[in-house]
């Protein structure tokens, strides 16, 4: 199976790295910079489940793709998804899906404008990885799953090949599934509940939890959130909400969003794709809002900050 990563950051770079490593064949589409830092450095992974060094990488850069891939993984932050399109279309053929791990759902009515429903596949990353500065992948903990499937719940060929080229992977835990579409929505109600907490508090869970009325916050947004995915067909589980629960009321979590980390650390995040589409969800459900309200605005006044250098 050929699989073409676009992005070789925190998720590309491991999850690509992994299914180098256990022998697919695989390329990285990455910028010019981050070119030349894996052609120098080559690509480094600090895991839990084991170091993974690899010099040589095999690396195309924007208009180098070309037609012939099994499988294109968008790895990409989802604020960069239009450069993605523009940057994949050209190895996007008859024979390609298009599996992307962005956060959020939106994407997917995105991609298959651009390259047709029978191109796209659903896919969640389920890990907290961060890019060094010196391009080095830190698995930070033991999250380490990739899931995906048709999203008309087919268990086609492709994903079940797919599945079996990352079987022997170490280091990840790869699955086709034919409930993708509901899997997503799981994802956001979590991953939702710690970006709208983290991001107001600006403190990661265990933080906020300590904090009075910490935990109580954490579960109204969780619950809100929930309130949201059952509005759109896809209620929650009990088991779903009673591990999430107890995630979200750890008073020794350090678990927060990436969009806090990229936040702390003055970079781009993804307002409008998470809090941005959530709050809008929210509303049309009828869902009490407030929370959402402040944590989009608390987003897009720091967007402001940021686009006028009057970052700290």
């Amino acid at each position: 199976m050929r699989i073409l990563v676009l992005g070789a950051g925190a998720l590309g770079g491991y999850f690509g790295g992994r299914l180098l490593e256990a022998g697919a064949e695989v390329a990285f589409l990455v910028r010019p910079r981050r070119r030349a830092q894996l052609e120098r450095e080559g690509l480094v992974v600090e895991s839990p489940y084991g170091a993974l060094r690899r010099r040589p990488v095999p690396l195309l850069s924007p208009g180098e793709a070309a037609p012939g891939w099994d499988v294109v993984l968008l790895a990409c932050k989802a604020y960069d998804l239009e450069d993605a399109v523009t940057a994949i279309r050209p190895a996007v053929d008859a024979r390609t899906a298009v599996l992307p791990v962005l956060n959020g759902i939106s994407h997917i009515d995105t991609l298959r404008q651009a390259f047709g429903s029978e191109r796209v596949l659903g896919g969640i990353a389920k890990i907290q990885a961060a890019l060094a500065p010196d391009g080095t992948v830190r698995h930070l903990n033991d999250w380490r799953y990739l899931t995906f499937g048709e999203m008309d719940g087919r268990m086609s060929p492709r994903v079940q090949a797919l599945a079996e080229a990352a079987a022997g992977a170490k280091g990840m835990v790869a699955a086709a599934v034919p409930d993708i579409a509901f899997r997503m929505w799981e994802k956001l109600v979590h991953l939702g509940t710690s970006a709208v907490s983290t991001v107001l508090m600006r403190a990661n869970v265990g933080e906020i939890v300590r904090a009075p009325g910490g935990a109580a916050l954490l579960g109204r947004v969780l619950e809100r959130n929930a309130a949201v995915a059952a509005a759109n067909g896809h209620p929650m589980r009990d088991t779903f909400m009673a591990e999430y629960r107890a995630v979200f009321s750890d008073p020794a979590s350090a678990y927060s969003a990436s969009i806090l980390r990229d936040l702390e650390a003055g970079g781009r995040i993804e307002s409008d794709q998470i809090l941005g589409f959530l709050l809008e969800a929210a509303r049309r459900a009828g869902v009490p809002a407030e929370l959402h309200e402040a944590a989009f605005l608390h987003a897009k006044a720091y967007e402001q900050r940021r686009d006028a250098g009057r970052l700290p």
